[in-house]
């Protein structure tokens, strides 16, 4: 099976590479498509990659595996959709547009909500996997661990707090939590470690810089990938983001504020204050921990780092009984938005 691993924003370097290991393993042909934008960063630049579409339409693709909400219709394979995140209350999160030939979903409470779309639209498949970028989530790193170890031993602390925020300026508490966090980074309890989403607004990234130089138990980190600062984080601060779900499927205490989504598994407030309380209140008393079981149980429900290749194997049974689909079938709108998005 030849595959193109479809990168528009540098989040999808963290979904698809672990899909990209598992191909690896599997001896299966693979190419990166890379926009312009964000090739500095792609890390893996030894490996097939191009930025031109017109490059990949000559490619023999047999499956296209998405993050995104596009991808152009008239490139060769199974488009697949493989989701950028778990927030689902987010606007379009459960959007129909077209462009997909299967949906590959992370647990119960994604795939009754596709399926019910697809019995309204029948132009597509559902098929639940589990979701690639967090199957090293579940692997356990020794390595990792020591390095947690040294951080609380250097720094004199004794948790690590993770403060994670969306970019979005209608939901980011990034605005609004700069003294509660300076607060809890003079606690003689925790080191706080900042990691913000890639599309967060320079500005914001560029004041909370100034803030951790003028403290040095602020740690901000710079990397796309975000998963090892789950695993060694012992509590998790955000607002409405999906990084939310993926720490909560470890078992382990996350506050919010402002969080829009419907259902709730963890602490939220409505006010940006009493931040310290909060902490210690859910690091203390183990709140929430019947909600986390119920989130784990619904939202994604693999614990054994194997996502990554259901999701191949789904792709290669969905050709198996369909075939590979040459292009899709899109309404004038749809084919104009793409042509605009990606070219000719």
């Amino acid at each position: 099976m030849n595959s193109i691993l479809f990168c528009k924003n540098k989040y999808a370097f963290g979904i698809l590479g672990p899909i990209r290991k598992e191909l690896k393993t599997l001896n299966q042909d693979f190419i990166w498509y890379v926009d312009d934008k964000i090739l500095n960063d792609f890390p893996y630049k030894s490996e097939p990659y191009c930025s031109s579409i017109k490059e990949l339409k000559k490619y023999n693709s047999d499956a296209i595996f998405v993050c995104g909400n596009a991808v152009p219709h008239y490139l060769k394979g199974v488009k697949t959709q493989v989701f950028h995140g778990f927030a689902g209350e987010k606007k379009g999160h459960f959007r129909i547009r077209d462009y997909f030939d299967l949906y590959l979903t992370q647990g119960p409470y994604f795939t009754q909500k596709f399926l019910k779309k697809r019995r309204e639209n029948k132009n597509f498949q559902v098929t639940e996997t589990g979701w690639s970028r967090i199957d090293k989530l579940f692997i356990r790193d020794s390595e990792l661990e020591s390095k947690k170890e040294n951080l609380l031993e250097d720094y004199k602390k004794e948790k690590i707090v993770l403060y994670a925020p969306t970019f979005s300026p209608k939901l980011t508490s990034a605005p609004y939590l700069k003294q509660e966090l300076i607060s809890i980074a003079s606690s003689s309890k925790y080191l706080l470690i900042i990691k913000f989403h890639p599309l967060m607004n320079k500005v914001l990234k560029d004041e909370y810089k100034n803030i951790a130089k003028g403290n040095e138990n602020i740690i901000i980190f710079n990397d796309n990938d975000i998963t090892d600062l789950l695993k060694i984080s012992d509590l998790l601060i955000s607002d409405t983001s999906s990084v939310i779900y993926e720490f909560s499927l470890l078992n382990k205490p996350v506050i919010t504020f402002n969080n829009i989504a419907k259902n709730k598994y963890w602490q939220d407030s409505k006010t940006y204050t009493g931040l310290k309380y909060l902490i210690e209140d859910n690091l203390k008393n183990g709140k929430h921990s019947d909600n986390r079981e119920e989130l784990i149980k619904n939202y994604h429900p693999y614990n054994d780092g194997k996502s990554s290749l259901r999701m191949i194997e789904a792709v290669k049974n969905y050709i198996l009984q369909y075939g590979v689909p040459n292009q899709r079938k899109l309404s004038l709108f749809r084919k104009l938005k793409i042509f605009k998005i990606f070219g000719f």
